[in-house]
């Protein structure tokens, strides 16, 4: 899934002029956490967020700190056509709520921790109703086929694959499936000789 399909595009922006009270009231009238800010053309220039601004409103008030000593002057950015698992990525190892995104320095969206964690619910259907049968598959090159087909014939409908992150050999996969009683299913699996680890 591509950035373009999750970002919300042409986001509300700020420019260096704006003020640290204006941009804190722009964000709680808006329900916004995260501004861009931006120079001509809406090239991006800087990056605010909620909490940076709440720490330097005090400051401000007394002195002359202005948004462009607090904002970010070099955030991290993703392209509308890059992968949400890269976003996700980026969001994890530089621990931030949000990221501009940029098309040739400008901004064209902004995507946030929270859009791409409803993505990632979406693609696992964990809102939808349902059961989760675990397997361990093993070394076998057709044996996730083989699962997966014991699992329709048995009255499954898959609704999304994971997989545990080990060595081949010692992998298992979770299968969500879609309403149905896992108790023919788990028999049949192990009928075939898979070992089920879990079933909800």
């Amino acid at each position: 899934m591509k950035i373009k399909s999750l970002m919300i595009p042409d986001p509300i922006t700020v420019t260096k002029k704006t003020s640290i009270e204006e941009a804190i009231k722009l964000m709680k009238n808006r329900g916004i956490r995260h501004l861009p800010v931006v120079g001509k053309d809406r090239m991006l220039i800087g990056f605010v967020t909620l909490a940076d601004l709440k720490q330097g409103l005090i400051p401000a008030m007394v002195s002359d700190l202005r948004l462009t000593d607090i904002m970010i002057t070099d955030p991290v950015t993703v392209g509308p056509d890059d992968d949400i698992e890269g976003a996700a990525r980026l969001i994890y190892e530089h621990k931030i709520g949000g990221m501009p995104v940029v098309t040739n320095g400008q901004v064209v969206g902004i995507i946030t921790e929270s859009d791409i964690l409803r993505a990632f619910i979406d693609m696992m259907g964990i809102l939808k109703s349902g059961s989760r049968i675990e397997v361990a598959i093993g070394c076998e090159p057709e044996a996730l086929n083989r699962v997966v087909q014991i699992i329709q014939e048995n009255g499954g409908d898959i609704v999304q694959i994971g997989m545990n992150a080990t060595p081949s050999c010692d992998k298992i996969y979770s299968f969500r499936i879609g309403s149905a009683k896992t108790n023919g299913i788990e028999d049949a699996l192990k009928q075939a000789g898979f070992q089920v680890i879990h079933d909800a």
